[in-house]
């Protein structure tokens, strides 16, 4: 399957970021403020929730077969008074409020904010696939030994949207097609 040959290739900017809003699907919906999110390089993503991972469940794990993959219990957290959630040290399973739909010539890769990186945050995120649909989730380590706050629909991170050199024909089908819907 070939790209739309009236695109450009290497990374989306700002303006057709913007014009792919207007797709059916759109490339990313629900979000929270246009003005905002829309960088001249990607889009930034928001918190929807945040979740710890449950002390009393066991690990998690990867096996060659898709059977043998287990993810650890979580538990989400509340947000307080405002909207604020007070993090201590360790990992956290976000869920980003935003759904992104790529299109199979198109792959985004998400990269945090730098205000997190300044305050002893990181955000690990996958590769968004080509033909993928979701609300995403990403692993948010607090490494500050002082923890950290966050805010419900905070900017965390920058997804980066890549176009391929010609469209993948199936597009992504993995266990995480459509999650969080």
């Amino acid at each position: 399957m070939k790209a739309d040959p009236s695109e450009s290739k290497g990374v989306l900017s700002r303006s057709a970021i913007n014009a792919r809003l207007m797709d059916d699907p759109p490339l990313v919906a629900d979000y929270r403020d246009l003005d905002r999110q829309l960088q001249p390089n990607g889009f930034d993503v928001t918190v929807r929730s945040v979740a710890a991972y449950s002390t009393s469940s066991t690990a998690g794990s990867m096996g060659i077969a898709d059977e043998d993959r287990r993810l650890p219990d979580r538990d989400e957290l509340a947000f307080g008074d405002e909207g604020w959630l007070e993090l201590q040290r360790g990992p956290y399973l976000l869920t980003f409020n935003e759904i992104v739909n790529l299109p199979r010539h198109i792959m985004a890769l998400a990269r945090p904010r730098s205000s997190l990186l300044r305050s002893g945050v990181a955000i690990h995120t996958a590769v968004w696939d080509a033909g993928y649909s979701g609300r995403s989730q990403a692993l948010m380590t607090v490494h500050h030994p002082m923890g950290f706050r966050i805010q419900r629909d905070a900017r965390v991170a920058q997804l980066v949207f890549i176009y391929l050199d010609s469209g993948d024909a199936q597009g992504y089908t993995g266990r995480y097609q459509h999650e969080n819907l």
